[in-house]
């Protein structure tokens, strides 16, 4: 990183007063002109607009802006649409990606060259005013989290607002936009292109992070392509290499503003802190105990010590999945857990293309024959005693528990619970998924709603999985620490009913104080017959599934690894009447329930790398907003004991929006519902 704080080339940017005339709007004529801060004939300016890839080394946006401008000024934009209840981020995540952006600002402040700070002094009063942000006192400053307060020397721009309306202005005094193109849902493509609209040829996004786009068959080299980048040379500043002058522009806007504007208050536990240097410490860390990484991922109670940790630093881009990999490519020991975790690495690339590939990943099924599923059985009791770890099954219960209150999860516990909100309890996809996407501090857009997809089987492939919580708990936890440790209430129950609590002798529940129905719930389903019920509906829509996947735009949408061949090879193996019939060559799915192949335990991502030419590998996890408020109505005899539902139920759920979740799903926290078009955008 750089550090340097003296050069000889140093320069500073100054402004004359003309320029900062009075605005009729935050950060209009406030912004000088590239001429103003620049003595070179005709200057260039750019201004680097970072979003979630928030470093400065392997960055390339960066990289072009010191190279190609005579001057630039690093820009950040807090929009209030991902904030308070239009967001679906909690606030420790937010904690934690706004000490990433001030980690940003400092990085900034103590590279070369130092630029003094231009003084917008009537934009900042009204951007401080518009966030309750006066100039604090010492006491004020005092009381801010550490990880917030800024540096002296001018670092970045920092605004607030509507990102195309801050850009626009730039625009309008001469700048040009750069900034990294980065995977987004529905709401981030359309301000995406909002900018270019609003910009024209003024803003360029640049692919920087290894994603195959604008292609129309982006899988089809894409394993080779990969490989390229992640050996390729780091993007690196080149400070020391061109004349740049760097301009950061005060406007009195703050973090620590913004954080005390939207009154975000962390309450989970055990969160790491969001800068630079905790990421560089996690990651050597990690290399230095990389051989035991393929023994402790699995078990949630050694998984908190034995996965990487990388992942929130990953996901805001702290660092690159290309300098993790390097770093440990050079600095760790041949062995096995540097190879798996590597190849983890490629996974995260995997699953963040099938976000490039098709942002409607978050909203809706992938596979059409897919989109209704669950929603006749949607049972907001059931979605509760999930959310809060009530469902009688404790290893599931442990889980949500752990997520709720720390905010992290292996990804074993991910899959589990993913695959029992599902399969077991029969409810729709998305909510699950929304209340992940909330929990998580590390949670991505593009692998948190495809995972999810993927283990909900919502894609088409002829092999699916169903997690047994009752064997994970022999299996991930035989002496009960982990479950214990969060189901306090079942700690003096002996382990060996620790699996199905339930079925300890009357006798034994009275000797150990543990009355099951009453200081712990009996399970909310049975789980035998709603598996059984899953395999019956679900292979009795594999067929339909599969000849979805023979059209194109579907195979194109499901993004395999093996690109369209394989989705082709699963239609044609898979989606004929001849294999639908008693001897056709669909394999029986029951045989998989309680199987543990080819699964994957890391933090977002699985097993082994993609092959290319292959059908997609079996791998369990983890949006265009849903617009109507409508609420989903709940058919008569739908719920927790319901079969099939009836073709008068489908009707009566299909076509409706899926936003509101109200009642008794909605938790002691808040509810995570969709509440318009900011849906999705989670700091892109």
């Amino acid at each position: 990183m750089p550090g340097d704080t003296e050069r000889e080339t140093e320069r500073s940017a100054s402004v004359d007063s003309d320029e900062l005339s009075q605005p009729t709007s935050p950060l209009s004529a406030d912004i000088p002109t590239p001429d103003a801060v620049c003595d070179a004939a005709n200057p260039t300016g750019i201004v680097v607009w970072h979003r979630k890839h928030l470093r400065v080394e392997d960055q390339l946006a960066v990289s072009r802006a010191v190279a190609d401008g005579d001057v630039f000024c690093p820009l950040f934009v807090f929009d209030p649409t991902f904030y308070a209840d239009s967001g679906l981020a909690c606030d420790a995540r937010v904690r934690l990606f706004e000490e990433a952006v001030t980690s940003l600002d400092r990085l900034y402040a103590a590279a070369p060259p130092n630029a003094t700070h231009v003084a917008a002094t009537d934009s900042a009063a009204r951007l401080a005013d518009t966030l309750d942000s006066s100039p604090p006192t010492t006491e004020a400053v005092s009381e801010q989290p550490e990880t917030l307060q800024r540096p002296d020397a001018p670092g970045l721009t920092l605004g607030y607002g509507d990102p195309v309306d801050i850009l626009s202005r730039f625009v309008d005094r001469g700048w040009h936009i750069i900034t990294m193109a980065t995977p987004t849902s529905r709401y981030g493509q359309r301000r995406d292109e909002r900018v270019r609209d609003v910009c024209g040829d003024a803003v360029t996004f640049v692919s920087g992070d290894g994603l195959v786009r604008d292609e129309e068959w982006p899988r089809s080299n894409w394993q080779t392509q990969i490989t390229e980048w992640l050996a390729a040379d780091q993007h690196t500043p080149g400070w020391d290499d061109h004349n740049t002058v760097r301009v950061s522009i005060r406007t009195g806007v703050t973090p620590a503003a913004v954080d005390r504007h939207f009154d975000v208050s962390p309450a989970k536990t055990q969160v790491p802190v969001g800068t630079h240097r905790a990421a560089m410490t996690t990651l050597r860390e990690f290399t230095d105990r990389v051989r035991s990484y393929p023994s402790n991922i699995s078990a949630p109670q050694d998984a908190r010590d034995g996965t990487s940790g990388l992942s929130p630093y990953l996901n805001f881009g702290l660092l690159s999945v290309r300098q993790a990999h390097q770093y440990v490519a050079d600095n760790a020991p041949s062995c096995r857990g540097a190879d798996m975790f590597e190849s983890r690495l490629v996974w995260n690339l995997h699953y963040s293309q099938k976000l490039v590939d098709w942002p409607g990943w978050t909203e809706q099924a992938v596979n059409p024959a897919f989109e209704n599923r669950n929603e006749a059985f949607h049972d907001p009791e059931l979605v509760t005693a999930w959310k809060r770890g009530q469902t009688g099954f404790p290893m599931v219960d442990a889980s949500m528990r752990c997520l709720k209150e720390t905010g992290w999860l292996n990804f074993r516990m991910r899959a589990m619970c993913a695959s029992f909100f599902t399969h077991v309890l029969h409810q729709p996809w998305w909510i699950g998924a929304d209340w992940y996407h909330h929990h998580l501090i590390d949670s991505d857009v593009g692998i948190n709603y495809t995972q999810w997809q993927s283990q909900a089987g919502l894609i088409g492939k002829p092999s699916q999985r169903v997690y047994n919580p009752r064997k994970q708990v022999r299996d991930q936890d035989p002496d009960g620490d982990w479950i214990t440790r969060w189901i306090p209430e079942l700690a003096d129950l002996p382990s060996e009913f620790l699996d199905q609590p339930e079925k300890a002798p009357l006798a034994v529940q009275q000797e150990c104080g543990v009355h099951v129905g009453e200081v712990y719930p009996r399970p909310v389903v049975d789980f035998e017959a709603r598996r059984e019920q899953f395999w019956s509906r679900y292979e009795a829509q594999r067929p339909e599934a599969a000849r979805e996947l023979r059209r194109p735009a579907i195979a194109k949408r499901a993004s395999f690894s093996g690109g369209y061949s394989a989705a082709r090879a699963i239609a044609d193996k898979h989606g004929t009447v001849e294999a639908d019939a008693p001897d056709g060559t669909q394999a029986s799915l029951g045989d998989l329930a309680d199987t543990d192949t080819a699964t994957a335990e890391t933090e977002g991502a699985a097993a082994t790398p993609p092959q290319t030419n292959t059908a997609e590998p079996v791998n369990p996890t983890v949006t265009d907003p849903r617009e109507s408020s409508t609420q989903t109505t709940i058919p008569t005899g739908a719920g927790r004991n319901a079969g099939e539902p009836s073709p008068d139920d489908r009707a009566a759920v299909s076509g409706q929006r899926r936003d509101s979740e109200e009642g008794a799903e909605r938790d002691e926290e808040r509810d995570v519902r969709s509440t318009g078009q900011t849906r999705f955008g989670d700091f892109e």
